[in-house]
């Protein structure tokens, strides 16, 4: 991925899905799609090293689902809006899960994602759609095109970095905090 063009002084903490302390000295801001493989990479790959620092209160992850346009996406559009906000906990639970049966519920008509979510996790659709006019109007003003687009600080990357430089790059961060 080409993140030559992103302006990270144009993404923010506001908004998104909130897991972890507001206190937390690193926010890590995660533009994801929850229909996206790649997306799926990341979160699966970082939850175990993310979900340690965010025990720690070192760390605040900012979910912001990005609803995209493409044939393939559109999908995960759906499912963004039956994702609680008001509960962290439980919306965390649910992308896990969609993330975990993404082969089961990818192939159905969008109808049935919904009527799929209902019946799974007991979703009840949410009015968001200012928040995700939001996130949309940010990625524009960023210049963030694809999902997954994880930010920290100053740095960009997606779902191709490691754990250990996913570890050295908090813990960076961390030290420059102090």
């Amino acid at each position: 991925m080409d993140t030559s063009a992103i302006k990270t002084e144009e993404v923010t903490t506001k908004g998104g899905l909130l897991i972890g302390n507001d206190k937390a000295p690193v926010k890590i801001v995660e533009f994801i799609n929850l229909r996206c493989p790649y997306s799926r990479q990341w979160w699966e790959e970082s939850l175990p090293i993310l979900d340690s620092y965010v025990k720690e209160n070192k760390v605040q992850r900012i979910i912001k689902h990005f609803d995209k346009d493409s044939p393939g996406l559109r999908k995960g559009n759906v499912l963004h809006r039956f994702l609680d906000h008001s509960d962290p906990a439980k919306a965390k639970e649910d992308i896990t899960f969609y993330f975990a049966h993404l082969d089961e519920w990818g192939s159905l008509s969008e109808d049935d994602i919904a009527d799929y979510a209902k019946e799974k996790r007991h979703a009840v659709e949410q009015n968001n759609k200012e928040h995700t006019e939001n996130i949309i109007e940010e990625t524009k003003k960023a210049h963030i095109t694809s999902v997954p687009t994880i930010v920290i600080h100053d740095t960009v990357f997606d779902e191709s970095i490691s754990e250990e430089d996913l570890d050295k790059r908090i813990k960076t961060e961390l030290a420059y905090q102090a």
